[in-house]
């Protein structure tokens, strides 16, 4: 498999990695398959709704509608999928819990960064964060209306964005992830620097390619 580990100074006990094309579109059984021989048990899947909510990661018989998860346990893994969307993993320095959050542009400007980093109840200057594969700023064009609902919850906001052409603007989502951890006590934030869009031999893209496949975000305790 063609894997992605975060390159950040996270405890010894964390494993964390993201998978990428060559390993298979994690969106399906096959590709999801493909997995259970590398990681510790089944990783516990999410409905994800470009929402905001939380939830410890455990099985359940059917997937909770939320876009990140968070456990103290070891070998629960947390997971998210993504496919332009930006898979963000979390670690506690203490190496007592991690999390992952899936988020698209309106996760992001809602507050799901917060909200996953305010469950792994420790301090935030005790947090790291490494921001996976997401669709970068040079090919993420956006609307108006986009730009103002970020500049509504923090008007910092508007340095992520660059007019591209009347009405339509380039979104950095690493930079504004960047803003909104920051603002909240994380300082330890790595990753960033890719493009599911432009990198179309290792990654999926919806906007690309309008596709259903997508690729995963895991992370650990061991």
């Amino acid at each position: 498999m063609d894997l992605i580990t975060p390159g950040w100074d996270a405890p010894p006990n964390v494993r964390a990695f993201v998978t990428t094309r060559a390993a298979g579109d994690m969106a399906s059984e096959l590709g999801r398959a493909a997995l259970r021989a590398i990681l510790p048990a089944e990783p516990a899947w999410l409905k994800q709704v470009h929402g905001t909510r939380v939830v410890e990661a455990r099985l359940l018989p059917e997937r909770p509608e939320a876009d990140a998860s968070y456990t103290f346990g070891k070998g629960r893994v947390c997971a998210v999928m993504a496919a332009d969307c930006m898979p963000v993993l979390f670690a506690d320095t203490g190496g007592g819990g991690v999390a992952a959050a899936h988020a698209g542009w309106r996760g992001l400007c809602a507050g799901v960064l917060e909200a996953t980093v305010a469950a792994m109840q420790v301090p935030a200057g005790r947090v790291l964060a490494w921001l996976g594969p997401a669709i970068g700023p040079q090919a993420y064009e956006v609307g108006p209306e986009v730009r103002d609902a970020f500049i509504a919850r923090d008007p910092r906001a508007a340095s992520a964005f660059a007019e591209n052409r009347a009405g339509h603007w380039l979104l950095d989502l690493y930079a504004v992830a960047r803003q909104r951890l920051e603002a909240i006590g994380v300082q330890r934030v790595q990753g960033g620097g890719f493009c599911t869009y432009g990198e179309s031999a290792r990654f999926f893209s919806y906007r690309r390619e309008r596709t259903k496949s997508r690729m995963a975000a895991l992370i650990w305790l061991t």
